[in-house]
């Protein structure tokens, strides 16, 4: 390995960033539009909105008004957040950018509270009334997202009740934004050394590239820093985790809803059985997991597998390494069946229009995502190392930034944003096609088993893996809501016996396993992680319809994508052509699978 040490913000070239001064010139720029949006020096900042208030019963022209307005607002403040919170990410620790970020945060908040009279007063209107606005031809644009706050009645609270909620929310979101601060800018990783005694830095992004090493002695130094790190705060950790449980628990009790799990769902009309459907199907078929796991160690040829050696690729002589130009054009080729149009789009994000923030940066948030709101394009984090799994994210990425970014062309501004359920098929649809376009290549049998190899790592992390963790999740919140107390002891007893169950006979668990929990950031996202699972089995199924069922499958997906979210998730996916509420997409996935584990041990 050549060891770089990782750069300031400020030596990373222009072109290597992404376009955030296309948004604002600079954050003197942004602070003139906060001024004149945000109004943060007043108290209220939008009085307009409170001149509504007591007056949507008066008619569908009003009602229209009072939308037209709010949704305004809410789309001038999200293009000032993205800015801030992007800013933000580049650099931790940069003051100005911190302090922009918070002031989104707060102003976010004072929006909802600001607003919180508004779905209940709607909601206390007789329902004849509701109805005829549903009826109305003036208020047909929101048709949708007036029935989605109708479906809320139930569990929406009088207006006082309601302003309450939303003034608790600043002070319920500390856990989530503690724990952002301390695992990216605070928390520090003792260096390490690999089997040639070199001392290496160990940084978020580094970790996953070394997990992916021959050297076994520099995997299981980076493992064991990772975890100690993390153990070292494991009761501080715990409290914010339990933060975040107790806030999902009050929001629950406070509305009448029957567990945290329901009161997640509901919104967005999830049944609750895709979720304990995944977890019991993916449990019933734990030992098509084992029999991979099974053939990893042997592979390998080791007598012991410790979780450290799972994600180091089987085939030692092959190495696929990428620099970003080279991932950035594979990446544009492999969406070629889904048509001209969606890959030249792509292609003049990648490489011209700079949608991309390449390379980790000293104090960069870790990781990858998609960002952007309804006026910008789409944004893509990055912390590409040049590793298989770094082409895979920027695929991965690229297909959360073109979900957006066709949401928002084709949907106004109210239905722009989809759903968190949905989140994940557009993103893990374009892993397939990476994939499928990888395996066109002429290939060697030992570079089809690596590749074969890279995917089946994929479905173990982001469909079983993630699957074991949507049990953890579950399994927290249901003991909050008996009232069990969460201590670290506790969570760690959890944690160990689900990775037994889910990794099997084959499969040796160090004592820094058991403080893993601590380190997934997704467990601070509201009964998120299920969706990793559900996402990659809806997009393996719509995969396979557009590659097999000709222009009308590869259209009927393109709408999908340009849905956003004029309809409920669930009816979205059928539109297209997958039914999430079976078992079938879950098992076909598993199978899958399976099918790839006798590819790879007959080809090695």
């Amino acid at each position: 390995m050549t060891q770089e040490t990782t750069k300031e913000r400020t030596e990373i070239p222009q072109e290597d960033k992404w376009n955030v001064e296309v948004l604002y010139r600079d954050l003197k720029a942004w602070q003139v539009e906060l001024e004149q949006v945000g109004r943060p020096q007043e108290k209220p900042h939008w009085p307009e909105l409170a001149a509504f208030k007591g007056r949507l019963g008066e008619g569908a022209d009003v009602v229209k008004e009072f939308l037209t307005l709010s949704l305004a607002l809410d789309q001038k403040l999200s293009r000032l957040y993205t800015y801030a919170h992007m800013r933000y990410d580049e650099d931790l620790g940069h003051e100005d950018h911190k302090k922009a970020n918070a002031v989104m945060q707060i102003l976010y908040h004072d929006f909802h509270q600001e607003l919180s009279w508004a779905e209940p007063e709607l909601l206390a209107l007789p329902d004849s009334v509701t109805e005829a606005y549903l009826k109305n031809p003036l208020l047909e644009e929101y048709y949708f997202y007036i029935e989605r706050i109708v479906r809320m009645k139930p569990y929406i609270l009088s207006a006082d009740k309601e302003e309450f909620l939303a003034m608790a929310g600043k002070a319920l979101g500390t856990p989530v934004s503690a724990f952002s601060s301390f695992n990216n800018a605070d928390l520090k990783f003792p260096p390490i050394t690999d089997s040639k005694g070199s001392q290496l830095e160990v940084t978020h992004a580094k970790y996953l590239s070394y997990m992916r090493e021959r050297d076994r002695s520099l995997r299981k130094n980076a493992f064991q820093s990772l975890h100690h790190s993390f153990e070292g705060f494991e009761n501080t950790i715990c409290e914010l985790l339990n933060g975040v449980v107790q806030k999902h628990l009050f929001n629950m009790r406070s509305r009448g809803f029957a567990s945290c799990l329901d009161a997640a769902l509901f919104p967005n009309q999830i049944d609750i059985e895709v979720y304990t459907n995944l977890i019991g199907t993916v449990r019933e078929h734990l030992p098509v997991l084992h029999r991979y796991l099974n053939l990893r160690k042997k592979a390998l040829g080791l007598d012991e597998l410790h979780l450290y050696d799972v994600y180091v690729p089987l085939i030692e002589e092959i190495e696929m390494k990428f620099d970003y130009p080279t991932a950035e054009k594979m990446v544009s080729e492999s969406v070629a069946p889904l048509g001209k149009e969606y890959q030249e789009i792509l292609h003049n994000g990648l490489k011209n229009d700079r949608w991309v923030d390449r390379y980790e940066n000293l104090r960069k948030r870790s990781g990858a995502y998609s960002s952007g709101s309804y006026d910008t394009m789409p944004y893509i984090l990055m912390n590409f190392q040049g590793a298989f799994h770094d082409l895979m994210t920027l695929a991965h990425e690229a297909g959360h930034s073109m979900h957006s970014f066709m949401s928002h062309k084709h949907q106004p501004y109210q239905y722009s944003h989809y759903p968190i359920f949905l989140a994940e098929v557009a993103s893990t649809f374009n892993e397939e096609l990476m994939f499928a376009h990888l395996l066109k290549q002429d290939l060697t049998d030992l570079q089809r088993a690596f590749l074969i190899n890279q995917k089946l790592e994929d479905i173990r992390a982001t469909f079983f893996r993630q699957t074991m963790f949507a049990e953890f999740e579950l399994t927290i919140h249901k003991l909050a809501e008996q009232d069990t107390p969460l201590t670290p002891g506790l969570l760690k007893e959890i944690y160990r016996k689900l990775n037994e169950e889910f990794f099997g006979p084959d499969v040796v668990l160090d004592p820094e396993i058991d403080i893993e929990w601590a380190r997934i950031p997704h467990f601070y996202n509201n009964f998120y992680v299920y969706q990793y699972a559900t996402g990659i089995s809806a997009a393996h199924a719509l995969f396979e319809r557009v590659t097999h069922g000709g222009d009308e499958a590869r259209v009927a997906y393109l709408n999908f994508l340009s849905s956003g979210s004029s309809h409920y998730p669930l009816d979205l996916l059928d539109h297209a052509g997958v039914n999430m509420r079976q078992k079938k997409p879950i098992e076909a996935t598993i199978n899958q699978f399976d099918q790839l584990v006798t590819q790879l041990s007959n080809l090695m």
